[in-house]
This record gives C-alpha cells, structure tokens and sequence, in this order.
C-alpha cells in the first residue's frame, strides 16, 4: 500500500524555500542533457533527481518528518530504535561479547535511530562496560550530517581534513565517540554491526521489460507532443545492462534492478566474512515478486516520478532476493521478515505495556497506541517493511558440526528472526 508507509532514503535536509523556477531548473538541466545525448537509464535519471550537487532533491532539501515528504519509524516512535539497539546487543552476546564493536549506520537521516540506539546502550552500562563501542555514520548531505551531529552530541564536533577517511568527529552526550564517512569504504576496519534502515530504496534502480524482441531498458526522454516534459520509453534493442542484470531464470514481465545496493551488500558480506558481526536492512520491499515499484512522494502524497524533478523524494522497493543473491554465499541471510513479526519477536509488545503503564496522561498514551499501530498494522508499516539480516556462517552452524555433534551447545536463536531470548 503505498502512501501508508512514506517512504525515506539514507539522506536529506531541512525544507529549504522554493524560489520560483526551482522546479524547472533540474528539468531545464535534464532536458538540455537529453537534446544532446538522447535517452538516459532510470538510474541516470533517478541519480540526477536525488543527488544532482546543485538541484537535487537530497542535496538541497530531503524533508524527513512530519513536515516534510515522508516519515520514518523512528520519527513515529522511540521504541523502534531502542529495539534495534537491543538486537544490536543480542547479537554481541550470541556471538561470546567481543571486546569491541563498531556501530556503521548507512543514510542515519536526522540521527533519530542511532540516538535511541545510544540510549539502549547506556541503559546497558553495566553489560557494556568492558566493550570499547564507536559510532561510524557513513552520511553524503553536509546538511544532514550537521543535524545528527547536533541531535548525537549537541553540537560539539571537529571537521577533519588531514586524517582523510572521515570527514568530522565528535563524543554523544553519553561518551561515545561517533564518526563521519562519505563511503563505507572509509570505516575502518574491524568488528562491525551494520545497520541500514530505509537506506537502499533510495538507491537508483534500472528498469526492465520483457517485449516481444527479449528484454528491452526502460530509458527517460523527452515527449516529442509536449517538449518540456519527460515520458518512458524503451531501448530500441538490448542495452548492456539487459545483458548483466537480468537473470535466464526471470519469470516476471518487469523487472527493476539496483546495481548500487548489490555493491555494497558485497562489501558488507565480505567485511563480516573478515572481521566479523552482522548487518540489518530494515526496509520496504519484497523477495523477488514485485515488478514496478518505483514512485515519487511530495508533501505525504504519492507524486508523479518524471514531473518537477529534484522536488519529491523518488523510491522503488527493495528486491532481497537480489540482496541474498549478492551476498554470493560469503554470508548467511536471514530473512526477510515483515516488520511486524520481527518487531513482536524483539518484544514490542511488553515494551509498550511499561510505556503505557509509566505514562499518565491521555496524549502520551493516544500517541503510544498511534504510533504502535502506525509500526505494526498490516495495512500501515506492518507488512511492507522487511527486516533482512546477514550473519557469519558459524553464527548460525558450528564449524565442526560432523563430528563432536552432541558436545557443542546449542547455537542461541536469532532474535527478532525467532522470539527474543534475554537473560
């Protein structure tokens, strides 16, 4: 149901005025470059929509929030973020507490996640009190990462030039000291738990038809009836990518692919393949099913995707299947799972129950139950949102299971992927 759940992506902005004609200049942009050049690939067109460096919707604006395009769960409530902080520390006890962990977050928005994620971790001193803990968010929008920078320390950072991987540092308010990359190739190595919530979706997608003639590009050009605006149409034959991302096995008509998520759930499955830990992808999405996702939200409301360019956040669901395909083995997956299974299995439910029970006035508790139903109900972000996990192989197989079978313990389960077991 799109429009239920509004989207998001890894990163955006304060609303900004818009003068007028800034919904044409990303349009007179595109549309000269289509004159010269003819058609350009979706993921072309999406990349110059989002990120364009003068125009783009990201770069300049990006509204997160109430008062801006789409919401995110963990502007809707504080009990999502402190779940996944409690997957986060699940995980590092299952896996024998390692004396240190990276947290990576990719696209951390206004830094509302990782903020109840620090909470959790502070609540836990006592667990995490001999763990050496670092914050790392992998952020693109200077204007975003000031905001989280604001919101996770108060404001008390360094830019960093010499030391060239990350672009500032600061300490949250709890110690802890947190971070800034342009690229997850920056974070440095070592044991890492990933997290990348609403990040992928925003990532530019190719598009696919299957025709008469074999598979065809969907491509962006401008409409010979009407030549200021733009319309879809198909490569007159096969495109190179036709040749590398469509699988003989394909049975759907449409397919979209996104070249830029399978690249980092390589880099992802081979850095836990090395150095250990795991990654969670909380997004909306599907295992393969769906054909035409990809769509444009403006104001809370569903957005024509080639009109006023660079105006409306642009988005296509997440296909895991190719997630798990790109994780060609270096890695467990899991899942995905629906939101609201997961959310029910990290123990939503009595959380809520002492949320409601520790707050004594009626607008907290309208606002609880709002915001539970807004995260669970299946026809809100209950269904639509997945969680995907990757995991070391001996996370969830013994290494020597053949032979000294019954002298090893039981693997504990996963949380969230099963019910949560917390001593």
């Amino acid at each position: 149901a799109p429009g239920s759940a509004q989207p998001s992506s890894g990163a955006g902005g304060a609303p900004e005025s818009e003068g007028p004609g800034r919904d044409t200049a990303l349009l007179r942009h595109l549309l000269l470059k289509l004159r010269a050049t003819g058609p350009v690939t979706v993921a072309e067109y999406m990349r110059e929509a989002l990120t364009n460096p003068g125009q783009g919707y990201y770069t300049r604006r990006g509204g997160i929030g109430e008062s801006g395009d789409f919401i995110t769960s963990p502007e809707i409530t504080q009990v999502f973020g402190e779940l996944i902080g409690i997957w986060f520390v699940s995980e590092w006890i299952a896996m024998g507490k390692p004396k240190a962990f990276q947290l990576v977050e990719l696209g951390p928005g206004r830094g509302t996640l990782t903020d109840d994620m620090l909470r959790v971790f502070y609540q836990l001193a006592s667990l995490l009190s001999k763990c050496d803990v670092s914050i790392h968010l992998v952020e693109v929008s200077p204007k975003l990462s000031e905001i989280q920078a604001l919101r996770l320390t108060g404001g008390k950072v360094q830019s960093n030039s010499e030391d060239n991987s990350a672009y500032m540092k600061g300490v949250s308010k709890t110690g802890i000291p947190i971070s800034w990359y342009r690229d997850i190739r920056d974070v440095p190595p070592g044991y890492s738990f990933y997290l990348a919530h609403e990040f992928f979706d925003a990532l530019p997608i190719h598009k696919f038809q299957r025709t008469e003639k074999g598979w065809r590009e969907v491509l962006v050009d401008i409409d010979p009836q009407v030549p200021d605006q733009l319309r879809f149409v198909l490569s007159p034959s096969r495109t190179p990518a036709t040749e590398i991302f469509i699988q003989p096995e394909e049975t759907r008509d449409h397919v979209e692919v996104c070249p830029e998520a399978g690249v980092i759930i390589q880099r992802l499955a081979s850095r836990i393949e090395e150095d250990g830990g795991a990654a969670l992808v909380a997004d909306y999405g599907h295992d393969g099913t769906k054909t035409d996702t990809f769509r444009g939200f403006r104001d809370h409301k569903l957005h024509d995707v080639l009109t006023a360019p660079g105006t409306a956040d642009l988005t296509a669901d997440v296909d895991f299947s190719y997630l798990r395909k790109m994780a060609q083995g270096r890695t467990a997956t899991l899942g995905p799972v629906k939101q609201r299974e997961f959310l029910k299995n990290m123990g939503i439910d009595v959380r809520l129950q002492v949320l409601l029970q520790n707050s004594h006035d009626t607008a907290t508790h309208k606002q609880l139950l709002h915001s539970y139903d807004m995260l669970m109900n299946p026809e809100r972000m209950g269904d639509c949102f997945n969680f995907f996990a990757l995991l070391p192989h001996q996370r969830l197989v013994h290494p020597d299971t053949k032979h000294k079978q019954e002298s090893k313990s039981p693997l504990p389960p996963v949380a969230g992927f099963s019910e949560l077991l917390m001593k």
